[in-house]
């Protein structure tokens, strides 16, 4: 069976147990996520443990969760929807998806900027900018735009510019220096491309290391995920890197969060903000940071990664959630603009 028609299959058994009349109202919950970590399954297991609702989920990509709850309309099984990128938190939105969360726990966990009317973030990931120490001086990449300086001509790998990772970082750079600054930078950045954009932030640091580009910009928790790794392989990909935290002297790094909102015509209300309450506890946000190597959103919560650690402290942008959504589209309009594709 493919996957697709698995999933397909997994959802039909949601929907006909959402259905059933016999289920307590709050004995369930369905997650629709798009957050494609094996490691979450241990949340999901904790938070049945606490509570005693039982997780029903279906895994899936954004585009087609998205499609799906507009197709089952009032009769969606769907409780939450989990996604990463504030931009696709943002469509799920625009498009009604959600509705108004009320929670005292929620208002006083999660800081302000990382919260929206009808959905929050729960762990955040910063984009940093990733360089070849025997090829590039860490002094010469501090900032994004420093990325688009001539030095780096044939130097800068990179994802596609329409992946959300980026798109983010292009919303938040309109935010601070106006769309017209980031398009320059934007054909700055194209001028530099060592080649075409291809493949994952994972596969920028594999190509930084080999020598094959000078310098790119990832989310930190692909790096973890290499700094914790046994294999030697990996091991000698960190070796070869330095990190620069960019923007320290004026709006901070870039970061971008997973998310998550209650769906409107979600069948189990309750347990829905039992659930999105304990994404914002301790023990959650702790395992948002040791299982997958992410930013816990409460800043009180203190972290036990050993990687993350080994990265340190900065100065993160402090720009809203809602603000990103925004600039998203603008930011896709820039980077065609500029021939990022």
């Amino acid at each position: 069976m493919s996957t697709r028609l698995h999933r397909a299959f997994g959802l039909t058994l949601v929907a006909l147990a959402c259905q059933n009349p016999v289920l307590a109202a709050d004995a369930e919950l369905n997650i629709y996520s798009a957050r494609h970590y094996q490691t979450d399954e241990a949340l999901y297991a904790d938070f049945t443990k606490q509570t005693g609702i039982k997780v029903n989920r279906l895994d899936g990509k954004e585009d087609e969760l998205l499609e799906r709850i507009k197709n089952e309309g009032k009769q969606s099984p769907a409780d939450i929807l989990i996604t990463v990128d504030a931009a696709r938190l943002d469509i799920a939105d625009k498009a009604g998806l959600f509705q108004p969360i009320t929670s005292k726990v929620l208002q006083a966990r999660i800081p302000a900027q990382l919260r929206a009317p009808n959905w929050i973030a729960f762990s955040t990931r910063a984009r940093v900018i990733v360089y070849n120490k025997a090829n590039v001086k860490a002094a010469s990449v501090q900032t994004y735009g420093d990325l688009a300086h001539p030095r780096l001509k044939n130097q800068v790998c990179v994802r596609s510019g329409s992946h959300p990772y980026n798109l983010s970082l292009g919303a938040a750079m309109i935010a601070h220096d106006g769309e017209a600054q980031t398009e320059a930078w934007s054909r700055g950045m194209v001028q530099n491309f060592a080649r075409a954009p291809k493949g994952g932030d994972t596969d920028q640091l594999r190509a930084v290391a080999a020598g094959e580009c000078g310098v790119t910009i990832s989310n930190t928790y692909y790096l973890a995920r290499l700094m914790r790794s046994t294999k030697p392989e990996d091991l000698k990909v960190v070796a070869a890197l330095g990190v620069v935290w960019p923007n320290q002297a004026t709006w901070g790094t870039h970061i971008n969060v997973s998310g998550a909102g209650v769906i409107k015509t979600a069948p189990h209300r309750e347990a829905a903000i039992k659930f999105m309450e304990y994404l914002s506890s301790d023990k959650a946000q702790n395992y948002f940071a040791d299982g997958n190597n992410e930013w816990p959103a409460v800043a009180s919560v203190k972290i036990n990664n050993p990687a993350l650690k080994a990265l340190g402290t900065f100065k993160p942008d402090t720009l809203s959630v809602d603000a990103l959504a925004n600039n998203a589209s603008k930011a896709q309009k820039v980077f065609d603009r500029a021939g990022w594709r």
